[in-house]
């Protein structure tokens, strides 16, 4: 019931902060879609993309250059005749054509070369063409304005001095020599450029014409052995990324909704197997802080380990508060039943005082004092044992000490062996273990203190130290009547003992297990022949101790034993 009340108000406690913060699955979802666009933003900036399409446009202007050169060359040979060695001797000499293979790869890159202005309008020449390579010329015209049809490229042949003698644009008989292209293809040098359009051309994403804001253009020489006869100029525009992926729209938008579904499915199995985990360990936290008394349950498990370190921690941490909770409330309960009974004796003795005082004897007055005294000092040892059994049981933040045994077995011991308690020590009181002196020594004090108020008249008490490993073993024993298997399950239960007329509080055996477990060590009571034994288990904090010696603890020489420490 307290678990559906506090689902059922989950809502109502969250802070309308939170409810505007976004979830896990949107923030996972956002991520994933910028981290597939980041490849799309980085090709735009780069311009790789348009790059590839411009080096695209030249290589196909290569090769078709390839093929105009070829065969101007040989139509111009063929014009030439017997006289073509006579000829080639009048032309400007360049380097010779390289023998074999000789490929002509495409090389702009938009993100390294700039775009050119456009190219200046051909000029009137300063001499007319040459003959022979106008008579080549105006064969290879027809041969030029058919393949435009197809290649949709604007196509010049020049002689070699840079005079148009074959054109797909009108530009016969004007000179380009002042292109920058066109130069150094007359001086033995194939060149490509990008140059800015003089206009805009309108042009949809499927039309034939391309809208790219600029142009390509190729030159490559026309040689015959070490002599240029003549340049062939092509010029193309590229396509353009929107007609580019105009092209590619239904297998963009598929991959588009594959990768949409892609992202969408990771960011809900992220958080699926991420988020699912740490809201249910919310909704049990938020049932825990309101107060409601429900049980931990094991939440499912993610997918990451930090989500099920959290659900761990968390888990602990309810399970922790809970014992804490049930522990208060018991002990509460146990402390009044404690404190009730000399509150109740003491209101009594003083109620008759207040009303029967002046009538009582001396001796009645004094016996009714007394039974005051000793409730109080009952009270004033209650209050002291809480008072040891809090600091024993609160929480120690701090790297433990170190303690030499044999020292908190002496210090411990002097006051009990002042009192009569004879107490021997075997074993190796110079190892160390791993914990606070105080509170070696306090464990100590209260299990000797056990020892005088249940062994018995006359019992004598035994403290044994082996090193079992990374361990301490001390067990301490005595000689007494021991303790009766009905209580012996009841030894370390708060405000248990059977010497409350002696002054037990039924306290003490529980601070000294508390002490040991907050040194993580453990205190138990091993069943024994006669006696009681308790064994102490503590980290040692030294694997190697100093040295090894008996001695033994005891009290004073007395005329009662003869004994001396």
């Amino acid at each position: 019931m307290a678990s559906a009340t506090a689902t059922g108000t989950k809502a109502e406690r969250v802070p309308p902060v939170l409810r505007r913060k976004p979830r896990i699955l949107t923030v996972l979802l956002l991520v994933n879609l910028v981290l597939l666009a980041l490849p799309l933003g980085g090709l735009w900036m780069l311009r790789l993309y348009e790059s590839a399409l411009v080096r695209q446009t030249e290589t196909e202007l290569v090769a078709q250059a390839a093929v105009i050169a070829a065969t101007h060359r040989a139509g111009w040979l063929r014009e030439a005749g017997p006289e073509a060695p006579a000829l080639l001797a009048r032309l400007p000499a360049a380097a010779p054509q390289p023998e074999g293979w000789a490929p002509r790869f495409a090389t702009l890159d938009l993100a390294r070369d700039p775009i050119l202005p456009p190219p200046p309008d051909a000029a009137p020449p300063a001499h007319p063409a040459d003959p022979v390579a106008s008579a080549a010329g105006a064969a290879l015209a027809p041969v030029l304005a058919e393949a435009q049809r197809v290649t949709l490229a604007a196509m010049r042949v020049t002689d070699g001095a840079g005079v148009v003698v074959a054109s797909t644009g009108g530009e016969g008989g004007l000179s380009l020599r002042g292109l920058e292209e066109v130069a150094a293809a007359l001086a033995g040098q194939p060149a490509a450029r990008v140059r800015a359009r003089r206009e805009a051309v309108a042009a949809g994403a499927g039309a034939i014409s391309r809208d790219a804001p600029f142009r390509v253009f190729v030159a490559l020489p026309v040689q015959q052995g070490g002599h240029v006869i003549g340049a062939v100029l092509l010029s193309r525009t590229p396509s353009s990324i929107r007609q580019a992926l105009h092209g590619k729209r239904w297998e963009l938008a598929a991959l588009t909704l594959a990768m949409l579904l892609v992202a969408a499915a990771l960011a809900g199995f992220t958080a699926y197997t991420v988020s699912r985990p740490i809201r249910a360990v919310a909704d049990q936290a938020r049932a825990v802080a309101s107060g409601a008394r429900v049980e931990v349950q094991r939440v499912r498990r993610s997918a990451v380990r930090e989500a099920d370190e959290l659900a761990a921690a968390i888990g602990g941490m309810a399970g922790t508060l809970e014992r804490r909770a049930t522990y208060i409330s018991e002990f509460a309960a146990a402390v009044s039943h404690e404190f009730k009974t000399p509150l109740a004796a003491l209101r009594g003795a003083l109620e008759l005082l207040q009303d029967h005082g002046p009538t009582m004897t001396e001796a009645e007055r004094a016996a009714f004092l007394a039974q005051c005294m000793d409730d109080v000092l009952r009270l004033d040892r209650l209050v002291t044992r809480l008072l040891d059994l809090a600091r024993a049981e609160a929480p120690h933040p701090h790297a433990p000490g170190r303690a030499e045994v044999g020292q908190a077995v002496r210090d411990a011991a002097e006051p009990h062996v002042a009192a009569g308690l004879e107490i021997a020590f075997e074993g190796r009181p110079d190892a160390e273990a791993a914990i606070a002196p105080e509170a070696l020594r306090s464990i100590f004090a209260i299990l000797f203190e056990n020892v005088r108020q249940h062994a018995g008249e006359g019992a004598r008490c035994h403290v044994s130290c082996e090193a079992t490993g990374d361990r301490l073993r001390i067990r301490v024993s005595d000689t007494g009547r021991g303790i009766s298997a009905a209580n012996s399950a009841r030894v370390f239960e708060r405000f248990f003992t059977t010497a409350r007329e002696a002054g037990g509080t039924g306290l003490g055996l529980a601070i000294a297990r508390s002490l040991a477990e907050a040194g993580d060590g453990q205190l138990d009571l091993v069943s024994g022949t006669g006696g009681t034994v308790l064994e102490l288990n503590l980290p040692r904090a030294s694997a190697t101790p100093r040295t090894s010696l008996e001695g033994i603890v005891s009290r004073p020489a007395s005329p009662r034993t003869g004994k001396g420490p």
